[in-house]
């Protein structure tokens, strides 16, 4: 396993390269294994955190057969073989960022429950979230909802939809954008995510009342 060092911006431009082959030949040779030293370095601290043993997982996009990844990322979840069903943490890039999530996604059965206890918890949430902190209800778009321009009645929106459409999903974190000096920063860096999964540790915790 190799020592993590920060990102740089030709770590961004992965996303840039045309063919499927040809940009997981770089992003496999390159991000994957910067992204899995990240998230080693973290998951002792996350484990901590949370309670439960923490294993790193990182993204294979083993399905695809003709369109190149746009983003890519290491998960960690409390399951060695597996990550896509469970509440977890992820740290990833899309071209234009790096992001740090806890998500809930599609393939996640706790899906209904957890809406439920978030809205039982609803202005708990709201105000546990720090402002500069962001929401995604898909997983596959770069686009956020901004944390501190979200609505009692626009979250309330989401929890429903995570309730009810089979398809839905819930994610929250922190965008970093490519050019933020943090991301060249390792020891910046490593803090920044422990903070940030810190925080988001309180959700993973609400769902284990689901």
């Amino acid at each position: 396993m190799e020592q993590f060092n920060g990102f740089n911006q030709k770590d961004f431009d992965v996303f840039t390269i045309t063919g499927l082959e040809e940009r997981m030949e770089v992003l496999r040779g390159t991000l994957s294994p910067k992204l899995a030293a990240l998230a080693e370095e973290i998951a002792p601290e996350l484990t901590s955190l949370t309670g439960d043993e923490m294993f790193v997982h990182v993204a294979k996009h083993a399905r695809r057969t003709k369109n190149p990844p746009n983003d890519t990322w290491a998960a960690l979840a409390n399951n060695k073989r597996g990550y896509k069903k469970l509440p977890h943490f992820q740290i990833g890039l899309w071209e234009t960022h790096l992001f740090i999530w806890f998500a809930v996604i599609y393939e996640s059965p706790i899906k209904s429950d957890f809406a439920k206890v978030l809205k039982k918890h609803q202005s708990e949430v709201m105000n546990h979230i720090p402002t500069e902190f962001v929401w995604s209800i898909d997983h596959t778009k770069p686009e956020s909802i901004p944390h501190n321009g979200l609505s009692r009645e626009d979250f309330s929106s989401m929890l429903d939809r995570l309730e009810t459409v089979k398809k839905a999903e819930l994610l929250c974190g922190l965008h970093i954008n490519r050019h933020d000096p943090i991301l060249q920063n390792r020891d910046e860096l490593v803090n920044k995510c422990e903070e940030t999964f810190k925080t988001l540790q309180y959700l993973y915790q609400l769902t284990k009342e689901s």
